[in-house]
């Protein structure tokens, strides 16, 4: 979870690993949703649609619409049991095998005697997926749920679907207090696109890797080789025994943050390259920087664990 992915050989490839198509409650067909973020430059693709009894467990395969250019990887939102809430749990599943077995779940609402949240999570990382706790804010989980996800790669922590239709689109709050209590996870930026309204081409993963391929690309998720983004680019990021170097496209804010409520920032205008000291995060056992453009878009570093 500490893999500094600036470090690494490779190219960054833009992908989307939240998305749904007609095979579950999207409104587009899974080829159209490919050629969509194919046509607007997106590397690599996950559709991710809802794995219930209702749309017959679907694994949406699109590798047909992949060549030289675009990637695809096999994955599924799973669900199973209730939260603490009595919702449902949604679990990103990146990287599945076609063959992963269901957990006999018809519909979006919790019944019966099921496996936990837990269970199929651990499920899906048994079997290779890299794994992440879906929409926090959105799905109202407490910390006590998001922290029984023993088998979470990562956070979802921007959800451009939640934040266009009921503006519950992020989990730092979740993700922070996790970072606290010792957990090593990364965090993503997902579209969790329908296509019903507004909720494409919002957030992505910027993922490091040799090659752009299903292989190379899921490895270097689960390895936490990526950053995340809605908008600008970390063009590199280095770390050095009291400071950080950070080179950006145009921003008017850098942020460095850690486990505490302190914080170091510059403020500007189309800043490029930014130094900031850890003088104020010194006792903290992570770091992750925040960029902010003039439009108020944003992205995010993982977090960097110090020894």
């Amino acid at each position: 979870m500490t893999t500094d992915p600036f470090k690494l050989p490779g190219t960054f490839w833009r992908g989307n690993i939240h998305t749904h198509s007609t095979r579950s409650d999207g409104v587009l067909d899974p080829k159209e949703v490919a050629r969509r973020y194919k046509a607007e430059g997106y590397d690599f693709l996950a559709i991710t649609d809802h794995f219930l009894g209702r749309f017959d467990y679907p694994l949406t395969d699109i590798s047909s619409c992949e060549d030289e250019h675009f990637a695809t990887i096999l994955g599924a939102e799973l669900h199973t049991g209730a939260m603490e809430n009595g919702e449902i749990w949604h679990i990103l599943a990146v990287g599945l095998p076609a063959d992963f077995t269901p957990a006999n779940v018809s519909d979006f609402q919790p019944e019966g005697d099921h496996e936990t949240g837990p269970e199929i999570a651990q499920r899906a990382r048994d079997a290779g997926a890299f794994v992440a706790v879906a929409h926090p804010d959105w799905s109202q989980m407490t910390l006590a749920d998001a922290a029984s996800i023993e088998a979470a790669h990562a956070v979802e922590v921007y959800n451009h679907g939640c934040f266009a239709g009921c503006d519950r689109g992020y989990g730092f709050h979740i993700y922070e207090r996790l970072l606290a209590s010792g957990r090593k996870l990364t965090l993503c930026a997902t579209d969790d696109a329908h296509f019903n309204e507004p909720d494409y081409f919002g957030g992505w993963v910027m993922v490091k890797a040799e090659t752009n391929t299903s292989e190379a690309l899921l490895a270097a998720l689960k390895d936490g080789a990526f950053y995340s983004s809605t908008g600008p680019e970390f063009h590199d990021v280095v770390w050095g025994e009291d400071q950080v170097e950070v080179a950006t496209s145009a921003v008017s804010t850098v942020i460095l943050q850690g486990k505490s409520t302190r914080t170091v920032v510059r403020h500007g205008n189309s800043m490029t390259r930014t130094v900031l000291s850890f003088d104020k995060l010194a006792v903290s056992p992570w770091l992750r920087v925040t960029i902010v453009d003039a439009a108020g878009k944003r992205a995010w570093t993982n977090p960097v664990w110090r020894s």
